[in-house]
């Protein structure tokens, strides 16, 4: 069951700075964000996980919140290596949760 949905303004992303920029407004990631894969990978992990104090946006355990990637047509275009590895990563969450005996706690809608 999705409980939250938060949207990524795929606009507002030119680059992996702004990539960060738009996941650390969107999600509330710490000021002490590292602006890399692992990091968001890690805080990504955390969602279901509100003591872990890494994100503002939380969702109870056995939940979903989807990633709303709006305005991904052009963005896939020009930015086909940051497309790629937002699913990418975004499984990886998912397995490693499951590999913890955790439940996933992601899903990605995309949409112009």
């Amino acid at each position: 069951m999705i409980v939250n949905t938060v949207i990524i303004n795929c606009e507002n992303i030119n680059g992996w700075s702004s990539f960060h920029d738009e996941f650390i407004r969107a999600f509330g990631f710490l000021d002490s964000y590292e602006r890399n894969m692992d990091a968001w990978i890690d805080c990504m992990s955390s969602l279901s996980d509100p003591e872990a104090g890494k994100t503002r946006v939380h969702c109870e355990k056995g939940k979903v919140i989807a990633i709303e990637m709006a305005n991904i047509t052009e963005f896939k275009l020009r930015y086909p290596g940051i497309y790629q590895l937002i699913i990418t990563c975004t499984a990886f969450v998912n397995w490693h949760l499951i590999d913890q005996n955790k439940s996933p706690v992601l899903a990605l809608s995309f949409h112009e």
